[in-house]
């Protein structure tokens, strides 16, 4: 998409979230852009108008927002220059998955279509982010993955995916990194405890208790145990 076309950084971030909070099949409402955001209802409010008026989004009588379809293939862009961008600072300057993404989230609105196309050769065509969030168009790739908080006592699963409403969250995604809770760990769920809302895992050697509603954001795979 030619640079003078795109909006503003403001807008871009709206767009993702917008489409984010969409593809999860969640109500898409101002106040829930104001919680993701950490922006002020009036500041949404004041954005969501101007966005409408530019042709982004249509703002519904009930308070719905949804995307034009120029909205989604801004938005789609945007996730992708990202992710692509999380890919490159992980695999080239070797850092932690708990810094990629608010690094990530600085050099993403300035990548031109070119160094976009270049990256995803380069990156070997990613489906996924270093995450484990699927890249726009990829989403059948995660579908068959649950939440770690539905597996039950005794099962040993494969970490797939951080929710991207963790990915801004360092200090979770740093106590993660600490007990080695990245893609690609295998898990073996101990006990799960409903009363007081956790579940205690293993990760090779190490035993971790979680929260439930931590958990729910962690998506896994099961092993084919033989």
């Amino acid at each position: 998409m030619p640079e003078a076309e795109r909006p503003s950084p403001t807008i871009e971030d709206y767009l993702g979230v917008i489409y984010t909070l969409a593809r999860d099949g969640e109500r898409v409402i101002g106040a829930r852009l104001a919680e993701s955001l950490d922006v002020s209802p009036p500041t949404v409010t004041a954005t969501l108008k101007r966005m409408d008026r530019d042709g982004w989004i249509v703002l519904g009588e009930d308070k719905t927002i949804a995307l034009t379809e120029t909205g989604k293939a801004m938005a789609m862009s945007v996730i992708r220059r990202h992710m692509l961008t999380e890919w490159m600072l992980a695999r080239v300057l070797k850092l932690p998955l708990s810094e990629i993404h608010r690094e990530a989230h600085q050099i993403e609105h300035t990548l031109s279509p070119e160094v976009e196309e270049r990256l995803q050769s380069e990156m070997e065509d990613p489906r996924v982010c270093p995450h484990g969030n699927p890249l726009p168009g990829f989403e059948d790739a995660v579908s068959q993955w649950q939440p770690l908080s539905q597996v039950g006592q005794g099962a040993l699963v494969i970490l797939q995916r951080i929710h991207e409403n963790l990915e801004d969250q360092y200090e979770i995604l740093s106590f993660l990194e600490a007990n080695a809770l990245q893609p690609g760990a295998e898990i073996r769920v101990e006990e799960v405890l409903l009363f007081n809302e956790t579940m205690r895992i293993s990760v090779g050697r190490k035993t971790v208790i979680l929260g439930l509603t931590l958990a729910e954001l962690l998506y896994v795979d099961p092993v084919q145990e033989e």
